[in-house]
């Protein structure tokens, strides 16, 4: 008798990503897509996938499904991943030089700071203030002198 009862695991894909039929999974695709960036709902802080499958006469599990096997991520991870390109957009437009990270950060539809340096550091394997002082080096003139803010 063997000492160690070891077997090989299977890989098992989950069944809900079979559930929805290729062709509503490219309809829910372009509706997703439509809500999250054409809508801008990405910077809604309390948009969830419960209020998004309402929106499109579907189920959360449908969503997931959709995202997971079009967008390979989460819905948290699809939703930040666009609130992380605003921010890089924000970070290093000249007009928005005099905001902090936490105001970015409540700009794009982070709840808080940290999530939002989590998300970042996820995405770009930098945190935000490395990406805007390493852009603000290969572009100097867009520098802006900060001042103290009054609180």
């Amino acid at each position: 008798m063997a000492k160690y009862n070891i077997t090989e695991k299977k890989v098992k894909e989950a069944t809900y990503r079979t559930l929805v039929n290729p062709q509503l999974m490219d309809e829910l695709k372009g509706k997703i897509l439509h809500v999250i960036v054409m809508q801008k709902k990405y910077k809604d802080k309390d948009y969830s996938a419960k209020k998004l499958a309402e929106d499109l006469g579907t189920n959360t599990r449908y969503i997931s499904a959709v995202v997971n096997v079009q967008f390979h991520m989460n819905y948290t991870s699809f939703v930040n991943k666009f609130r992380i390109e605003e921010a890089m957009t924000l970070m290093v437009d000249k007009r928005y030089q005099e905001l902090t990270m936490e105001e970015v950060s409540d700009m794009v539809g982070f709840a808080n700071r940290q999530s939002f340096y989590a998300s970042f550091f996820k995405f770009m394997n930098m945190t935000p203030r490395e990406y805007r002082m390493k852009h603000l080096e290969n572009h100097p003139s867009l520098k802006v002198k900060r001042t103290k803010r009054k609180k």
